[in-house]
């Protein structure tokens, strides 16, 4: 395994997308102890390198008759004017903290359409973790949606899913069909709208090339903020796309650079 983990560390690019396709291989054993480890090592390269959150919520003081948990430290003057005059002190004379909604709610679209290869694979669990860990840390509602012709949830927005748990998910998708990015627009449309956070965003993963006859343009333009990356060797009709929706679009040339490069997208 810890030569695995340094020809990882060495070439992502490569050896991932390979590490990606082995966890499905027919052989029980093999499969079993790849796919216990991928995960893993997919969110070590998520880690890596600086990475900031994506809008944080954060705690503040209200009154303890408001709701919230009870902030003693801040409490304190409170009850020692109340233990002078021989009672107990009310609700409304104490501090809680609550936490204010997040900044940020996420919901990443994931192509599976066509053919699910080692590199689009890796690419998706990736972008799977780093989308989660963020989220994570800072508070945030993370959502991801799978599809092709139609959608698939594949986490819902505001479920408890680790890091690890997630990218398994993403790991055990199949590609098939064809491509429908008005479904996936709209399914994200519809994982954000019960989101409590101000900043809305959908991150596309995909070529964007459509082989449905729905245009997406419509659906594109009715989301709050929309994000695209494209592979960098095919990103034609993604950049297309993302002119006539309004969307911000980074190509994606190395699989080592996607941190930075969704740390770009998704900056404030």
């Amino acid at each position: 395994m810890a030569a695995v983990e340094a020809a990882v560390a060495e070439d992502p690019d490569d050896v991932l997308p390979l590490l990606a396709l082995m966890s499905r291989a027919t052989d029980p054993a093999l499969r079993a102890r790849v796919q216990a480890l991928v995960p893993r090592l997919v969110i070590e390269r998520a880690r890596s390198g600086p990475h900031g959150r994506i809008g944080a919520g954060r705690l503040r003081p209200t009154r303890a008759d408001r709701g919230g948990d009870l902030d003693l430290d801040a409490s304190l003057e409170a009850v020692a004017v109340a233990r002078g005059e021989g009672r107990p002190p009310a609700l409304d004379e104490l501090t809680a903290s609550v936490w204010e909604r997040p900044a940020s709610a996420l919901c990443l679209l994931v192509d599976r359409s066509g053919s699910m290869d080692g590199r689009r694979l890796a690419t998706a669990a990736m972008a799977a973790a780093a989308c989660a860990l963020r989220s994570a840390e800072s508070g945030g509602e993370f959502a991801v949606v799978a599809f092709d012709r139609r959608a698939e949830t594949v986490v819902a927005l505001g479920t408890a899913s680790p890091a690890r748990r997630t990218v398994e998910r993403v790991l055990g998708l199949r590609g098939h069909g064809m491509t429908s990015l008005d479904a996936a627009l709209r399914a994200a449309r519809d994982q954000l709208s019960g989101a409590r956070a101000r900043r809305r965003i959908t991150l596309l993963l995909s070529d964007c090339r459509v082989t449905d006859d729905v245009d997406p343009i419509p659906a594109a333009r009715g989301l709050d903020e929309l994000l695209v990356v494209a592979p960098a060797s095919d990103d034609d009709e993604a950049r297309r796309f993302a002119r006539e929706a309004g969307a911000r679009m980074a190509s994606l040339d190395a699989l080592a650079e996607l941190p930075v490069v969704l740390d770009r997208l998704l900056a404030p």
